[in-house]
């Protein structure tokens, strides 16, 4: 079992993510992880540039009620969202707001972002698309854990990652729209 961290609002595959106030969450970096805090932030940043997609990055920063290593653990600091359940708004809604998601993704991929991680792996536990969540503001994305810059990859590998997202976002719309 992981641990629990106070205020702990969920885990993924290798971090947690605690409330801070109403308006801050933090993603904690107490453990070994595959994620690289400082490249999370510039990738959120670069994606917060283009639109307001990808949850609002805030600053870097110490959680000192975790003990990592007797010094708090380091935290990617970004906006709160409270998600909402798509299934209670009516089919037209979900339309609009779909249409409004994709064309915020088309911008991102223009400008040389793409997130990756639209759909979870199969071996990574909770629902497939944890990483959309609808929002007040509409769908937003978060974890940009394993993102890419086409700066970083280069055109190739960022084609190759491109298509691939459309496939998820294909996957997700018939998730959205039909559920």
């Amino acid at each position: 079992m992981q641990k629990r961290y106070p205020r702990q609002l969920s885990r993924g595959a290798n971090n947690a993510v605690v409330a801070l106030s109403p308006t801050e969450a933090g993603k904690l970096f107490a453990d070994d992880t595959r994620s690289d805090i400082g490249s999370e932030a510039e990738k959120m940043r670069f994606a917060n540039e283009v639109n307001s997609l990808v949850v609002r990055f805030l600053r870097l920063d110490i959680h000192a009620p975790t003990d990592a290593n007797a010094g708090g653990a380091p935290m990617l600091v970004m906006e709160r969202l409270y998600p909402m359940d798509f299934r209670a708004y009516e089919q037209e809604k979900r339309d609009l707001w779909l249409d409004v998601f994709r064309d915020e993704l088309a911008a991102l991929h223009k400008a040389g972002f793409v997130h990756r991680d639209l759909r979870r792996p199969s071996n990574i536990v909770g629902a497939p698309f944890d990483n959309i969540l609808l929002t007040a503001e509409g769908l937003r994305l978060i974890d940009v854990g394993i993102s890419a810059l086409r700066t970083s990859v280069g055109n190739d590998l960022f084609t190759r990652f491109v298509e691939h997202e459309h496939q998820k976002l294909e996957a997700f719309s018939e998730y959205f729209l039909e559920r």
